[in-house]
């Protein structure tokens, strides 16, 4: 790589990410279903004109989610979020096609509040608890018992109220089409009686159909059935990583080598809890380009450590061929989903730049940089 780009730095590869469209797309097409982007997983706004070539409306958690897609989607947006506060209600009502809200309650809050609006298209929405656990981290399992997010089906009223038209349940996280298929059966057993009342179901995200291996046409098979059953429903996926998916990577610099208790340590110029923050929650080790994934013996072997003083910022082990130095660039592999939207700058870390690559054969294009002004505008 060397001094093409500034170090640290994360690169979109747009052939991957086109690659990933047309996978995405083949989807939609042949199941009839409705696909959005979700930005809580990949908002990398640099290359969102070449998603909206495809995928025009996207899923908005957030004042800030929500004018990102008026802006660089040039859409209104599909938009949940557990809570909404008085200061943003108002505008988020106007600017999003579709509001869905976590309780009855804030429903009835909000009621006329939606009434009055000049958004007389809005659709609104309910989420919903299938009541399913398929994802094995419980920091990602929104169906654990005694979840704040969504109402079970046991405390929904026989008659809803007459805003809702639509359910919104999540329940994946990178999971597999058969999960997919378990949750459309679990709404169907849960929430059955309600369905033939509404015009949309959003079935979340953690639909990972670009991943190698993804049982592409088991989805598709699993959506059209469902679809042929309830034909009064537009289906709705609103998958982000898929979209994200092994699409660029983030360079970072050994900066020192430590060794204590036979344990050798490569200080890099990143942090794993600033800048790849789900290898720690969920927790995985991230694949690094031209290292053996897991130990070798007789070969070199190095734990990667952060560069913030959290303790346990670190994750390993690797085997190189040779000994790392001081200087050696380490690329992490697939940083594209769920890391620039949730990096912190912890420590006041040095944040990692923002890069896009248009082909193989380009060169790589600086899109953003960041200082003290970032930083400190932060702080308040």
């Amino acid at each position: 790589m060397g001094s093409q780009i500034p170090n640290p730095c994360y690169v979109l590869e747009v052939d991957k990410l086109r690659s990933n469209l047309e996978k995405i797309e083949y989807v939609r097409k042949s199941s009839g279903v409705t696909i959005l982007l979700a930005f809580k997983a990949f908002a990398f706004w640099p290359v969102l004109n070449i998603v909206r070539e495809k995928f025009g409306v996207a899923t908005a958690s957030s004042l800030n989610e929500v004018m990102l897609a008026n802006t660089y989607m040039l859409s209104k947006p599909h938009t949940y979020a557990p809570v909404y506060s008085p200061e943003d209600i108002d505008e988020i009502i106007e600017r999003s096609s579709h509001l869905t809200f976590n309780s009855l309650g804030l429903i009835e809050r909000y009621r006329e509040k939606i009434r009055q609006s000049r958004n007389k298209d809005l659709s609104v929405g309910l989420r919903v608890n299938p009541e399913l656990s398929q994802v094995e981290t419980d920091l990602y399992n929104p169906c654990l018992p005694g979840s704040r997010l969504g109402v079970p089906a046991d405390e929904l009223p026989e008659e809803l109220p007459e805003e809702i038209e639509g359910f919104h349940v999540h329940a994946l996280c990178e999971s597999s089409a058969a999960e997919t298929a378990s949750l459309l059966g679990q709404i169907e057993k849960k929430f059955g009686r309600w369905l033939g009342k509404l015009k949309w179901l959003n079935i979340g995200g953690g639909h990972l159909m670009t991943r190698a291996g993804y049982d592409t046409e088991g989805l598709i098979e699993a959506l059209r059935a469902f679809r042929s059953r309830h034909q009064n429903l537009e289906l709705i996926l609103e998958p982000g990583s898929a979209f994200g998916w092994q699409t660029g990577y983030l360079t970072s610099r050994v900066e020192d080598i430590v060794e204590h208790g036979g344990v050798k340590t490569a200080m890099l110029n990143v942090s794993f809890a600033c800048h790849m923050p789900d290898c720690l929650e969920m927790p995985y080790k991230p694949v690094i380009r031209g290292a053996h994934h897991e130990p070798v013996a007789g070969l070199p072997t190095y734990r990667m450590g952060g560069c913030s003083c959290l303790s346990g910022d670190y994750v390993g082990e690797w085997s190189f061929d040779k000994e790392l130095k001081v200087g050696d660039e380490i690329i992490f592999e697939d940083m594209m989903h769920y890391t620039t939207v949730k990096t912190t700058m912890f420590n006041g870390v040095k944040h990692p730049s923002m890069a896009v690559q248009d082909s193989k054969d380009s060169e790589i294009r600086v899109v953003r940089s960041f200082d003290f002004s970032d930083y400190v505008g932060r702080m308040g």
